[in-house]
């Protein structure tokens, strides 16, 4: 094991630091207008380097005081989609709605933050970092059907030379609805590279029903693709947690529970493996399978984000869900929006 190296903040690095940001000098405008139905270019850069941090925000979500009239629905943290593109690949390695991506998929803001992700009072940050050797783009779409909004970001990226055995940054989306005994399938990467972490969302059709947290972890390494590898006790086990999350909602530097309310049978979850990465030469594959008869279970619905870090820039993403599977929550607080059909 590598030594944790005391001075790593006050060493001195050949790097040159460079930042992309929507403030536009010339007319002092701080956003990029993003319309319903529009994609935008918000952030590009040229290599070698490494995103180190990335910051936005966007209207919508709240009330606003400068605009009294506009509409209100926490439904854009969801429909708001963040596409990362690396060195001209054709597919995006990151493709994920806003919510999941910044580890609140319930659609209800919470301040959290975490070592790599979290919310900071309106404000949403990641700072895992992204390595490029050639460029990066950062595109931004909004689905919603109803919300206008603006976005304010600023993506500060450091400039060196990139070692060979550095992978790209992929963040990989799934969700659905479940009728109960499926499993839940959150990852699938092919090639070489390690699993760094995972948020997860998820809500029970009944309230106060919690059980989908009984389903352990099954990951498939490799040749290890029909018996997992690696098996847990229980899904908030895989979180660090016990007891359905007894105690509430936490915030820790790699895991924590941003959001819970038994009642209403909704949670989120995240964890980041640094160490105790998964690492894998040529697949990988995680899902939560429950144990439990299928009679005794009950539909939920989830969505979920995985990070990993891969031998290519391509993106591995399935098909993004339309606006009415990305909406999958049975009930949602604070917003107008009610109930998906």
């Amino acid at each position: 094991m590598a030594a944790i190296d005391p001075l790593a903040l006050a060493r001195l690095r050949d790097e040159e630091t460079r930042q992309s940001t929507t403030f536009n000098l010339a007319t002092r405008g701080k956003t990029i207008d993003l319309p319903r139905g529009k994609r935008v270019i918000v952030a590009e850069g040229t290599g070698p380097g490494y995103i180190a941090n990335l910051w936005m925000t966007f209207p919508g979500w709240f009330w606003q005081h400068w605009n009294p009239p506009a509409p209100i629905s926490q439904t854009i943290l969801k429909t708001l989609i963040v596409r990362i593109y690396w060195d001209g690949a054709a597919q995006p390695a990151v493709e994920c709605p806003a919510a999941d991506f910044f580890g609140l998929g319930l659609c209800e803001a919470a301040n959290f933050a975490s070592q790599c992700f979290g919310l900071s009072s309106g404000g949403f940050f990641c700072k895992f970092p992204m390595p490029f050797r050639r460029d990066f783009r950062i595109i931004l779409e909004n689905t919603d059907e109803k919300i206008d909004t603006c976005v304010f970001m600023n993506v500060l990226h450091q400039h060196a030379p990139i070692p060979d055995d550095a992978g790209y940054f992929h963040a990989q989306f799934h969700t659905g609805r479940n009728p109960g005994p499926e499993p839940v399938l959150v990852s699938e990467f092919q090639g070489r590279g390690h699993f760094a972490g995972l948020t997860l969302a998820m809500q029970g059709e009944d309230r106060g029903y919690m059980s989908h947290l009984e389903a352990p972890e099954y990951i498939y390494i490799d040749d290890d693709w029909e018996t997992p590898r690696i098996t847990g006790t229980g899904l908030e086990d895989y979180f660090l947690g016990g007891w359905y999350f007894r105690e509430g909602v936490f915030a820790g530097p790699h895991h924590g529970v941003p959001a819970k309310d038994a009642l209403n049978a909704s949670i989120a979850m995240y964890r980041i493996h640094d160490r105790d990465a998964v690492h894998f030469k040529k697949r990988f594959k995680m899902a939560f399978v429950n144990p439990w008869a299928p009679e005794r279970l009950k539909p939920f619905s989830w969505s979920s984000c995985a990070f990993a870090y891969l031998d290519t820039p391509e993106g591995q993403n399935p098909p993004l869900p339309n606006r009415a599977q990305l909406l999958c929550w049975y009930r949602m607080k604070n917003t107008d929006h009610q109930s998906i059909p």
